[in-house]
């Protein structure tokens, strides 16, 4: 029963060695939202990463769920929403954030519109039976067998495995051309440890010069120790200088450095490519700084706006639309970069790969 918390997953570098593991089953890592399911008959629960409820947010998968899988079952997966783009299914997070939201009417109207799918990669439960204490490898085995009659076309999928290293490598370059976020590799001998992380994940990991162009203070700085909290980054796209995320993980000593550093780029809001976006109530699809949202509501998004002048590698993992899908990491500055020459065409763009395809292996 609910809440029970996930197992989770450390990040390596390269597809791992199974031999030092005892036998490593590999599977694609799903961008969505992890999703323990509980069903006992009639009755479906869906719960977040944190144990938070996700069932009403999700109708459409609460009607799939009684019909396509077990009548009694605790699965741990991925709920995910995939729309065509160019001609092939490919994940699209950005649309799966939009289905969290408070107004019933709009829940319906998204379940319709965005329908979610859900894909399980393990079992925890199976009739009266506990498989939490069970290798993997048997917990695999058992959930396969559960799910072997899920229809091709249906809302429910099983992920597919592979105990081949090899074939991993292959899944981690083509997959993320359908929206995929890497690999995971789970030792076969393992069994289901909640909150532990003893899961193994392999994500993408890139570098980009991008522009600084604004700031924020941190949440400790204090008028006598100023602190930086997040340089704000922008790409140029048709002239324009597009928000594309922000770079956040520095020590204290290093935040005192940024911030003294930064004074000498400070302008007025008038006189900054953004300035027009105050004119905002509400973000608009850029997310642009210093506009609100639903999401931030309440949060002070207020920013230093910096000239576009300086110029920053940054490493990241992958897009979302045309923002940093995660914090960014800083790497060094670029002083022999133009800014106007930081663009979009410089990104890495993915092997178009369709879902279907995924899925159907």
């Amino acid at each position: 029963m609910p809440p029970v918390q996930p197992m989770l997953a450390k990040a390596v570098k390269g597809v791992p060695d199974p031999e030092k593991f005892g036998g490593l089953s590999f599977e694609p890592k799903w961008d969505g939202f992890r999703c323990l399911l509980f069903k006992d008959g009639d009755e479906v629960e869906l719960a977040s990463r944190n144990t938070k409820p996700l069932t009403r947010y999700f109708p459409e998968l609460v009607v799939a769920a009684r019909e396509q899988l077990p009548a009694r079952c605790v699965l741990d997966g991925e709920i995910f929403v995939a729309l065509p783009t160019d001609g092939r299914d490919r994940l699209q997070f950005e649309v799966l954030q939009e289905r969290i939201h408070p107004a019933e009417s709009r829940i319906t109207m998204l379940a319709e519109k965005t329908p979610a799918s859900y894909v399980a990669f393990d079992l925890l439960a199976l009739d009266d039976e506990s498989f939490m204490d069970r290798p993997f490898s048997e917990r695999r085995e058992a959930l396969t067998a559960a799910l072997a009659d899920l229809p091709p076309d249906g809302t429910c999928h099983l992920t597919r495995t592979s105990t081949d290293p090899a074939v991993a490598e292959e899944w981690f370059h083509q997959f993320e051309g359908a929206g995929l976020d890497g690999v995971v590799a789970k030792p076969l001998g393992a069994p289901y440890q909640p909150n532990a992380r003893t899961m193994l994940k392999i994500k993408h990991e890139r570098t980009a010069d991008v522009v600084v162009a604004g700031m924020r203070e941190h949440k400790t700085s204090t008028p006598e120790r100023p602190l930086l909290g997040s340089l704000l980054l922008g790409m140029y796209d048709g002239g324009e200088l597009q928000h594309v995320g922000v770079s956040a993980s520095f020590t204290e000593a290093r935040r005192a450095e940024l911030w003294q550093e930064m004074q000498a780029l400070v302008v007025p809001i008038e006189e900054h490519p953004w300035g027009r976006w105050q004119e905002f109530l509400v973000a608009n699809p850029g997310r642009q700084p210093g506009t609100q949202s639903r999401w931030s509501a309440g949060k002070d998004l207020s920013f230093v706006p910096l000239r576009p002048e300086r110029v920053l590698e940054v490493k990241y993992d992958a897009m979302e639309g045309r923002r940093f899908r995660h914090t960014a990491h800083f790497k060094r500055w670029r002083d022999d970069r133009d800014p106007e020459s930081c663009g979009y065409e410089q990104l890495e763009q993915p092997v178009s790969y369709d879902l279907s395809d995924v899925l159907g292996g």
